[in-house]
């Protein structure tokens, strides 16, 4: 009999609330005494299994106040079991339905547990708030279709509509990872295509077919250089270094954010605020360095700065 098989026994041998002793537990399993030992202390400490010996009774048995505190294989004490309920809850507002099915029946089982203690559910999901912008709907069964084939490494047909062209494509990929980024989700894949490292959004992914071919696999830190090198989401090689200097009074604000894990700053005399740091793609630069108005000004580099001039000229000439 395997460990794990010998230790899930236990459950269905103590489960009927009656002391068992020590003699049995290892008569039934074919154990000795000191495996018995290992075995009772791996189930309390690793498993978090609410076993106790009863002197009175002379044998081992369940503590009865936590055995209904119990998934499947799993005990959790009351502050564990309302971290789980918190996680249900913000991955539900980071895009409800995407995991509603299968996360249903962990929520039913959870909530009879959070009842159990005095725990209302409903409480979770007024004391925690996710608020977000911009967040664009993402088809759920193509998110579960995409989440699957990245944990269980299989390649992808996919067909993405690009908003740049307004093109939809056919491609063939590999995904790396699921990125969630600004309230909406992406896809780091290889793209057999391009045959090159690729970001698509997964709200532009109309359709979706999961391949029975193996996944390119592509080492960490090469997804790492390429996807994070530059700001933003858009991956490639960083074509330059931003300068942005902030008025001392939105200095306030800006001085606590991370805009990029190799970011420079610098506080002058006069309290305005100057942030460096490098970039691949300067579309999405562009719209954040703009929602700052003429609280920010363009320093480095020259074509950065007459390209964000142009864009303020255009918005401007718009209100004539």
């Amino acid at each position: 009999m395997s460990e794990i098989v010998r230790l899930y026994r236990y459950r269905s041998l103590l489960g009927s609330m009656r002391a068992v002793p020590a003699d049995q537990l290892m008569d039934v399993l074919e154990i000795s005494s000191a495996t018995l030992k290992r075995d009772i202390a791996k189930l309390r400490d690793q498993l978090h299994v609410p076993i106790e010996f009863d002197r009175e009774l002379g044998g081992y048995k369940l503590d009865p106040k936590r055995v209904e505190d119990e998934l499947p294989g799993l005990w959790f004490s009351q502050g564990e079991i309302l971290a789980l309920v918190t996680i249900q809850q913000l991955l539900e507002q980071l895009q409800p339905g995407l995991l509603g099915a299968q996360l249903r029946p962990l929520h039913d089982r959870l909530t009879l547990l959070m009842e159990k203690h005095g725990l209302a559910t409903q409480d979770v999901a007024k004391r925690i708030r996710i608020v977000s912008a911009g967040k664009r709907i993402v088809v759920a069964k193509c998110f579960e279709a995409i989440a699957a084939a990245t944990m269980s490494r299989k390649r992808l047909k996919i067909w993405h509509f690009n908003r740049q062209n307004g093109i939809t494509s056919e491609r063939e990929v590999s995904p790396q990872r699921l990125v969630h980024y600004r309230d909406n989700w992406y896809m780091d894949a290889w793209c057999h295509l391009r045959d090159d490292l690729r970001n698509f959004s997964l709200d532009a992914v109309t359709k979706v077919e999961v391949m029975e071919i193996a996944a390119k696999e592509l080492a960490d830190k090469k997804i790492d250089e390429a996807v994070s090198a530059g700001y933003g989401i858009f991956n490639g090689a960083p074509q330059g270094w931003a300068t942005l200097k902030f008025t001392p009074e939105r200095a306030r604000w800006v001085n606590g954010e991370i805009w990029h894990s190799m970011q420079e700053s610098k506080t002058e005399a006069d309290g305005s605020y100057v942030l460096s740091f490098p970039y691949s793609d300067d579309r999405e630069l562009i719209g954040d360095i703009m929602r700052f108005g003429a609280d920010v000004q363009v320093l480095a580099p020259p074509a950065l700065r007459s390209k964000v001039q142009k864009s303020f000229l255009d918005a401007a000439a718009k209100y004539v």
